[in-house]
């Protein structure tokens, strides 16, 4: 037997290397770190018998954000992250049918809500597992629950009963799936290696992964109010994500969307629920629509569901107009525990979602001058929101589901002097710091503007 430093053991019959800390970070920096590898590293993450301390994790962690993988074993990793746990499971006949989207956050971002059961009712499965909000972005688990009664936290069995039988769930994750997943962040998180695009693939494209998808779009968001301020940023990212998703056998697209403005015309959990209900009706925004029926249409023609793009496009566009996404949306709310009775009258809706609350306060913010509305500030009024208390700045803070911005003009539109261009719900009186921040916040000018396409290209 081999007395060297190197530890070694024999599985049937085979020598092999026990990989080590050391070894690893050893392959990390050298730039041959292999798919084996990284299935070990993993290994090392959850298992309870092998289990590496956070020092050794947070050792490889640091390499992997300093030297970066390469392709493949950035595909390795996410494969081994999605396996860590359970994996949902759907039946032959309709797995190829079961797609999911995600999308890096932005202001006023509600495409999922929509989305979702657009996507059923043309004939898709998509059981989306979505994530809260944290900083300036809000999360899509958080404007579900501003429903009341609106249950998130569904079992692996619930989840697939309830997609099986309506063809829809949103719901956030359960502790068996990508366990990996919930470790390594845990620890990215307090070392400063959240930033690594590796990590960030592998964490995002593993808990899709883990859903069983057959097809998945991507919404890479760039610009002032985007985790990622420049295209070349966001661009990297989708690259990444496409070909570690795809490498995983996922059928995936990117579409790369600019977020320098609030997308639609609502801020704010319980708004956003609104205005994806009016979405729903036919009578959405345009710039919200458009990204719905994009990445709706990605999806259709990924599973064969439309001749193209285009197809689907008009096909996700006629679910909302004619009122079935609308329905599907019902039908998952009151099977997740939504009292019927909530979508009787746009009355009731209010009421539910607290927003004639009777503590709740409104102001409008107006014009100071007459034109052509060419800027609204996201990112300011998003930090303004986080301070009314519609999001967490720490994981722990409890969120106000009332509060936000309902914007009364959208780009392109002229204005008058004096007409309100924003209406404020807060609590108590707003700030006088905030109310300045807010009038800066819209940019009013003499020259026609005509807004451009939020889509600005596909990764596929």
């Amino acid at each position: 037997m081999d007395n060297g430093t190197t530890p070694r053991e024999i599985s049937r019959g085979v020598w092999r290397v026990k990989m080590t800390p050391e070894s690893l970070a050893a392959s990390i920096q050298n730039g041959t770190v292999s798919a084996s590898e990284m299935q070990s590293f993993v290994k090392h993450v959850v298992s309870i018998s092998e289990r590496w301390n956070d020092s050794d994790v947070e050792q490889a962690l640091k390499e992997i954000y300093n030297h970066g993988l390469n392709p493949v074993a950035t595909a390795a990793l996410t494969d081994s992250m999605r396996n860590s746990g359970r994996c949902l499971e759907w039946p032959k006949e309709w797995k190829h049918l079961v797609v999911d989207k995600h999308s890096t956050g932005g202001v006023g971002d509600k495409v999922s809500i929509p989305l979702a059961p657009a996507l059923t009712a043309c004939g898709l499965k998509v059981p989306m597992i979505s994530g809260r909000g944290l900083g300036h972005t809000g999360g899509t688990l958080d404007k579900l629950e501003s429903i009341p009664g609106f249950n998130v936290r569904l079992s692996i069995q619930e989840i697939q009963s309830q997609v099986e039988e309506i063809g829809i769930a949103m719901v956030g994750q359960t502790d068996d799936l990508v366990p990996a997943d919930k470790r390594m962040y845990a620890i990215r998180d307090v070392t400063g290696t959240v930033a690594s695009l590796p990590l960030i693939t592998s964490s995002i494209v593993s808990k899709k992964a883990a859903e069983s998808i057959n097809a998945l779009v991507l919404d890479v968001k760039f610009g002032r109010a985007a985790f990622m301020t420049e295209k070349s940023q966001a661009e990297a990212l989708a690259k990444a994500m496409v070909d570690a998703s795809n490498r995983c056998g996922i059928k995936t697209s990117a579409i790369l969307t600019t977020m320098d403005h609030p997308l639609g015309c609502a801020i704010g959990n319980g708004l956003e629920i609104l205005e994806s209900i009016e979405t729903m009706r036919g009578n959405g925004p345009w710039d919200l629509e458009e990204l719905i029926c994009a990445q709706g249409g990605a999806l259709l023609h990924a599973t064969g569901k439309a001749e193209s793009q285009e197809n689907g496009f008009v096909m996700i566009q006629d679910s909302l107009h004619d009122g079935r996404a609308l329905e599907y949306f019902i039908q998952m709310a009151i099977s997740q525990g939504v009292e019927p009775s909530v979508f009787e009258s746009e009355h009731s809706l209010c009421l539910s979602l607290g927003l004639l609350d009777g503590n709740l306060q409104t102001t409008e913010i107006k014009a100071p001058n007459g034109g052509f509305v060419t800027d609204i500030n996201a990112m300011e009024l998003a930090l303004i929101a986080l301070d009314l208390g519609a999001g967490r700045k720490t994981i722990e803070d409890n969120i106000d589901h009332s509060v936000g911005f309902l914007l009364e003009v959208e780009l392109g539109q002229t204005i008058e002097a004096g007409e309100p261009w924003v209406t404020v719900h807060h609590r108590g009186e707003l700030d006088q710091l905030n109310r300045m921040k807010i009038e800066q916040s819209i940019k009013i000018e003499n020259t026609e503007f005509e807004p451009l396409s939020r889509i600005d290209s596909w990764i596929m």
